[in-house]
């Protein structure tokens, strides 16, 4: 194989991927960055290319889809099924984000699929489930947001409904399927089976709501848009200062102290206003009023420096080009090099965890659309002269 490796963490598992925009993308990339052989399956050109969800020389397209091998093959015709079939054969995972229904007909569903490998881990997304009265409506991550409650609670107060600026639900429903998958490797050890993975971008928005969500179901009590400010600790949002906006969470008790000793407002810790957690969540219009005329004085950067020196917990808020000069950002290496056949030398979003043996690297750039098709199929025996009637016929 002539891909390197970009760590030898997964190395021992082959996974196809057959999916496309950014949910499937997402979860395969998880796989790929820890070293897993990973085949992406895509349509041959002539064919169709609206699978990518962008421009292949796109930053997005980039950032999803390196550390990976591409092979082409059209799926829509029965000698495209078969190669696939005998990938499924030797492979370990199959990862795809259809419309529940087009698996099924196309003949690489779950069942067709563990009737050839039973040790096969199937991971799926949808936009709402593989069944049920929503499984047939198409999926995207702002309807995901809206239906699943974010909308309602992101914003200030009556503003309407707002999205996040990340595509979350996409984005952890990718997360969810790739420990999904994970947690199937490590059961397969012991049971010898493999099993069908589902999740959904409703499922892990819903999920997300984390606290939000039990506030509801324990207490019904349905939050609600609460701006910049935490909807239940109070002090913690954005304050002015005298050149920008910063964070500042002083909530618990000994926080709260050392944080009006610090601006020099001991008065509030005997205040009835603001005497505990639920006086100051009552006033913390006014409390944060008073916050504020003491923030406007200084700078950020003397507000970082001089909070954080005090015990308080703060920051400044950073555009996104401000993030990677971050010198902490630069130290935990997030912006990771790598030498893109379309773009040349450019930097893509390393992965968020540190390994003391098995490291993630971005060893490899996206491929480009069909380059190790040879390589793949004669991996699984087919001859040159084989591969160039495949070709031909454009199977692949």
């Amino acid at each position: 194989m002539s891909l390197k490796k970009a760590s030898a963490a997964l190395a021992r598992f082959t996974v196809l991927d057959l999916t496309r925009v950014r949910s499937g993308p997402t979860a395969v990339r998880q796989l790929a960055d820890w070293g897993a052989n990973v085949i992406k399956v895509e349509m041959p050109e002539k064919a169709d290319q609206a699978q990518l969800g962008g421009p292949r020389e796109g930053s997005d397209f980039q950032n999803l889809h390196r550390n990976k091998r591409s092979l082409t093959l059209n799926l829509k015709s029965p000698e495209g099924v078969e190669i696939f079939k005998k990938l499924v054969a030797t492979a370990d995972v199959v990862v795809e984000n259809f419309r529940p229904d087009v698996k099924a007909r196309l003949g690489i569903d779950y069942d067709s699929l563990q009737s050839i490998n039973p040790g096969l881990v199937y991971a799926s997304i949808s936009g709402f489930g593989q069944d049920g009265p929503y499984k047939d409506r198409p999926g995207f991550d702002q309807i995901a947001q809206g239906m699943g409650g974010l909308m309602s609670i992101t914003g200030l107060p009556g503003q309407g409904p707002v999205r996040v600026g990340i595509p979350i639900a996409d984005l952890t429903a990718g997360l969810f399927c790739a420990q999904g998958i994970m947690i199937a490797l490590l059961e397969r050890e012991v049971s010898g089976e493999g099993q069908w993975i589902q999740t959904s971008l409703l499922q892990a928005q819903a999920f997300m709501l984390d606290f939000q969500a039990t506030r509801w179901l324990v207490d019904q009590d349905v939050p609600a848009q609460a701006g910049n400010n935490h909807p239940t600790i109070i002090p913690m949002g954005v304050f002015e200062t005298a050149d920008g906006h910063m964070n500042i969470a002083a909530g618990g008790e000994a926080i709260w102290q050392r944080f009006c000793q610090a601006i020099e407002l001991t008065d509030l810790l005997n205040h009835p206003d603001y005497a505990g957690a639920a006086e100051r969540s009552k006033n913390r219009d006014a409390l944060n009023e008073l916050i504020a005329a003491k923030t406007k004085l200084q700078t950020t950067a003397h507000w970082v420096q001089f909070l954080n020196d005090s015990g308080v917990p703060c920051g400044e808020i950073n555009s996104i080009d401000q993030v990677f000069e971050n010198p902490q950002v630069k130290h935990l290496g997030m912006a990771q090099a790598v030498n893109s056949t379309e773009r040349g030398e450019i930097e893509l979003v390393g992965q968020p965890i540190d390994m003391s043996r098995t490291p993630s690297k971005l060893v490899e750039p996206p491929p480009t659309c069909g380059q190790h098709s040879a390589e793949v199929l004669g991996e699984i025996g087919y001859s040159a002269e084989e591969i160039a009637q495949l070709r031909e016929a454009e199977i692949i």
